[in-house]
C-alpha cells in the first residue's frame, strides 16, 4: 500500500486517508432500515434457503468484467457451503445476464431471479443498468447488491436513505480524486477529459475536474460522445486540437474503436499520455475480444477500485475458472455474497429485509474477522463482528456504499495487457 505523494482538495464529503482503513467502534447500528425511535417492522420470514442471484455482464459493452464477477460469487457460495452454508442449508445461486442499456435486457433477467426466489441479487455491473432496476429489485424486498456500481447517485436522493442497496465499490468521489492525483503526479497539468455521455462518464469526469482544479491544474477540454455513436470522428477531432498536455478516457468496449481514431489523429497513447478508467482498463491483447496492435498502449495507466486480493485469492478464483485472465471486482463480487450470508447468519433469518438490516451492522465495530468460517463462529458465538474482505476493509455506511475503500493503478506492457503497479487507500 502506498500514500499519495500530493494530496488533491475534493469536495467537503471526502477525506483521504494516506493510512491503512480500520474499523470504526462508533459506527451507526447496523439496522440500516430504521432511524429515530420507532421500532423498525418486523422483517419478512425467510425460506430457509439463502438464494443469491447474479445479475452480471455475460454479454454487452462490459462483458470482459463477468467472467471475473461470477467467479467471485461462485467462489464464495462453494466456501460458504464447505464451511456448512446458512441456517443449516446450502446457498443457492442462480445466474441471470445484466447486458448493458443498449440491449436493455436486464429487467427481464431481473424478473426471472425474483421469480426464482432470490433473497440478495448480486449486480449489476454497469451503474445505467443498475438504476433500471433498482426500484423493482427494491419493491420486492430483495437486496440488491452491486460488486462494480460507482455513480454518485445511489448516494443522493431517494437511494441516500437507508434501503435494501449496497455495493462493494467507492463510488468515483474516491476514484476521481486518485485520478487527479494520478495525473498530477505525473506532472499532467492541462487535461483533455473523452467520456460516455451517460451517468457513468457524466459523474466521473465531473469528480476528475473538480479534483484537478481545486489542485490548481486546467482541464482544457471536456468531451462526450453517446452510448450508442455510429462515430467518433467529431470528438476525437475536439481532442486532438485541445492542445493538452494529457487525456483521460472515460468509456467501456468502445475503447477499442476510439483509441485507433485517436491515433490517426496524432493523439493516440504514445502521442497523448493517456489514461483508462475502471469501465475500460481490460485486456487489449492478441488473445481478448477487442484487441488492438502491440505497444499501442504501452505506458497507459488506469484506475480500477479494489485492494490487492492477493496471489491465494486468485488462485482460489482459477480453480473455480482456469480460464480467467482478469480478476476486476472478484473481490467485490465475492464479499457481497459473504456479508450477504453472515448478515442472513445473524439475523437467523435468511429473507431480503433480513439480510439487508443487517449488512451494515457484520461491516462495522465488532470484532475483526476475514473469512465467513471464522466469522460463522463468532457470530454464532453471539460475537458482534467486523467483516475484513478479499476487496479491503468494506466499512459500509448507512446508504450502503463504502466509507472506506482501495483504487489500484495499472500500468499498461507492450502486450496490451496491464499490471497493478500500486494501491491507494482513501476515506470516504
Amino acid at each position: 500500500m502506498t500514500s499519495w505523494g500530493r494530496v488533491v482538495a475534493g469536495s467537503a464529503a471526502l477525506v483521504l486517508a494516506l493510512s491503512a482503513c480500520g474499523g470504526s467502534d462508533d459506527s451507526d447500528s447496523g439496522d440500516s432500515g430504521s432511524s429515530g425511535e420507532s421500532e423498525a417492522p418486523a422483517a419478512a420470514e425467510g425460506d430457509g434457503t439463502l438464494t443469491i442471484g447474479s445479475l452480471l455482464p455475460q454479454t454487452g459493452s462490459l462483458a470482459f468484467l463477468g467472467p471475473p464477477e461470477f467467479a467471485g460469487v461462485d467462489l464464495a457460495v462453494e466456501e460458504i457451503n464447505e464451511a456448512g452454508g446458512v441456517l443449516g442449508e446450502d446457498v443457492v445461486h442462480v445466474r441471470a445476464d445484466s447486458g448493458d442499456t443498449d440491449s436493455g435486457i436486464a429487467p427481464a433477467e431481473t424478473d426471472k431471479l425474483l421469480d426464482a426466489d432470490a433473497d440478495v441479487i448480486v449486480g449489476a455491473a454497469s451503474s445505467g443498468v443498475s438504476l433500471t432496476v433498482i426500484d423493482k429489485i427494491l419493491a420486492a424486498g430483495v437486496v440488491m447488491f452491486s460488486p462494480a456500481n460507482t455513480s454518485t447517485a445511489f448516494d443522493e436522493g431517494d437511494y441516500a436513505e437507508p434501503d435494501l442497496y449496497f455495493r462493494t465499490a467507492p463510488s468515483d468521489i474516491l476514484q476521481g480524486a486518485v485520478m487527479a492525483n494520478l495525473l498530477l503526479q505525473d506532472e499532467r497539468s492541462n487535461v483533455a477529459i473523452l467520456a460516455r455521455q451517460d451517468a457513468y462518464g457524466e459523474t466521473l469526469a465531473q469528480e476528475v475536474t473538480t479534483n484537478l482544479e481545486n489542485a490548481g491544474a486546467t482541464v482544457a477540454d471536456t468531451v462526450f460522445y453517446g452510448e450508442r455513436a455510429p462515430s467518433y470522428d467529431s470528438q476525437v477531432a475536439e481532442i486532438a486540437g485541445a492542445g493538452a498536455d494529457s487525456l483521460v478516457l472515460i468509456g467501456f468496449e468502445e475503447t477499442a474503436s476510439i483509441v485507433p481514431q485517436l491515433i490517426q489523429a496524432g493523439a493516440g497513447p504514445q502521442d497523448l499520455p493517456t489514461y483508462f478508467v475502471d469501465g475500460n482498463t481490460a485486456d487489449y491483447s492478441a488473445d481478448s475480444d477487442t484487441p488492438l496492435p502491440p505497444g499501442t498502449l504501452a505506458g497507459t495507466k488506469g484506475t480500477i477500485p479494489g485492494a490487492d486480493a492477493g496471489d491465494d485469492f486468485r488462485n482460489r478464483l482459477l480453480e473455480v475458472d482456469p480460464d480467467l485472465n482478469s480478476f476486476a471486482y472478484a473481490a467485490e463480487s465475492y464479499d457481497a455474497v459473504i456479508v450477504s450470508a453472515l448478515a442472513a447468519v445473524a439475523a437467523e433469518n435468511d429473507s431480503g429485509e433480513a439480510v439487508g438490516g443487517g449488512i451494515v451492522d457484520v461491516t462495522t465495530g465488532g470484532e475483526k474477522c476475514t473469512t465467513f468460517a471464522d466469522c460463522l463462529e463468532l457470530v454464532e458465538a453471539g460475537e458482534d463482528i467486523d467483516y475484513d474482505g478479499a476487496s479491503g476493509p468494506i466499512e459500509l455506511g448507512e446508504t450502503g456504499s463504502p466509507t472506506a475503500a482501495s483504487i489500484g493503478i495499472y500500468e499498461y506492457q507492450d502486450d496490451n495487457t496491464n499490471e497493478a503497479i500500486e494501491y491507494i487507500e482513501g476515506e470516504i
